[in-house]
């Protein structure tokens, strides 16, 4: 079973401000939010583009 990958982001304080709110708003935790946002951004890009390897 292939483990979870872990990605180190430094974000600026404004931007992190924002993310937390966000996330607070969906009732998400800043890591399940930022996952929530990629998995649209790759949705929305194969729904144009066709399917990611």
């Amino acid at each position: 079973m292939e483990k979870n990958k872990h990605l180190g982001l430094r974000i600026d304080t404004d931007t992190h401000r924002k993310l937390k709110s966000l996330a607070e708003f969906d009732g998400r935790s800043i890591n399940g939010e930022v996952l929530y946002l990629i998995r649209q951004a790759i949705l929305q890009h194969e729904q144009t583009h066709g399917k990611l390897g």
